[in-house]
């Protein structure tokens, strides 16, 4: 069986087309719950849940934050795999069976990713290198802009990489991955010290140190309509003025004080890059 959490904050026109989708491309007499995780709870939200007899809501009436949200929808979950998904997630036909078919098939990985794809089809980047400082520093200034910054984004961002086959990654980005429960048993849940960002890297990285794989899958497709939030038009001055950015910034800090500014390009149980054919 499959669980399917959707991790709202304040969107119920993104969150219908996502429950819309769901119920569209998801068989008959496929074995699945939908849960929406309601963070900041409202009317709107709940009245929309109200068009989908089939879902059910997990109401929080304060803002919990992302990482909390996927714990608690883990917790409730009653599926063998869980499938977190943000609410501005499309999934295509066919791409939730592939996915839970490729984790039945491959017991040594506990996190799968599949394409995703911009509303105009091109595209998205979803699967990364570990941040380092440097990252994060030309990610948020005018140094990504130079030729040494745009080389170092690129690496982050895999861009040297082959992605059309099932590719080892070190993190997929949280707005759509697929875990096996039986995995979370050993590696454990989401680490709250993270709000928002930072927590799909960290729990990546704990997958891979507990001996499981993170698989890039990019035979299912699903459209994302992402918006970098965190990223403003200022620079570093983001980090002052933009409320989203700061949260960026906190959590980063807290993720190289637990790992160390220096450490973990790799670890031993990884052979990054390794792609299946």
């Amino acid at each position: 069986m499959l669980s399917i959490a959707i991790i709202n904050y304040k969107n119920p026109p993104l969150l219908r087309l996502c429950l819309s989708s769901l119920k569209r491309v998801l068989p008959p007499d496929f074995k699945s719950e939908i849960m929406v995780i309601d963070i900041s709870s409202s009317p709107e939200t709940r009245n929309t849940v109200k068009e989908f007899s089939e879902v059910r809501t997990l109401p929080f009436k304060a803002n919990i934050g992302y990482t909390k949200g996927v714990n608690e929808g883990i917790k409730a979950a009653s599926g063998d795999y869980i499938l977190v998904l943000n609410p501005d997630v499309v999934p295509m036909s066919g791409s939730i069976e592939k996915l839970v078919s490729y984790l039945a098939d491959n017991n040594q990985t506990g996190i799968v990713g599949p394409r995703l794809l911009n509303f105009d089809g091109s595209v998205q980047n979803s699967c990364f290198r570990y941040y380092t400082p440097l990252t994060i520093l030309c990610r948020r200034s005018p140094l990504g802009k130079t030729p040494f910054g745009k080389k170092v984004l690129r690496k982050f961002m895999m861009a040297d990489i082959n992605l059309n086959n099932p590719t080892e990654v070190q993190w997929l980005m949280g707005s759509a991955i697929m875990v096996s429960k039986k995995a979370i048993t050993k590696v454990g849940l989401m680490d709250e010290r993270f709000f928002l960002y930072m927590s799909d890297v960290d729990w990546a990285r704990r997958f891979w140190e507990n001996g499981f794989k993170v698989m890039y899958y990019p035979g299912p497709e699903m459209y994302h309509y992402h918006q970098r939030e965190s990223k403003g038009n200022l620079g570093l001055f983001d980090a002052i003025l933009n409320k989203q950015s700061r949260l960026h910034i906190v959590d980063a800090i807290r993720y190289f004080r637990k790992y160390g500014i220096a450490k973990g390009t790799k670890h031993r149980n990884q052979s990054t890059n390794k792609t299946q054919t």
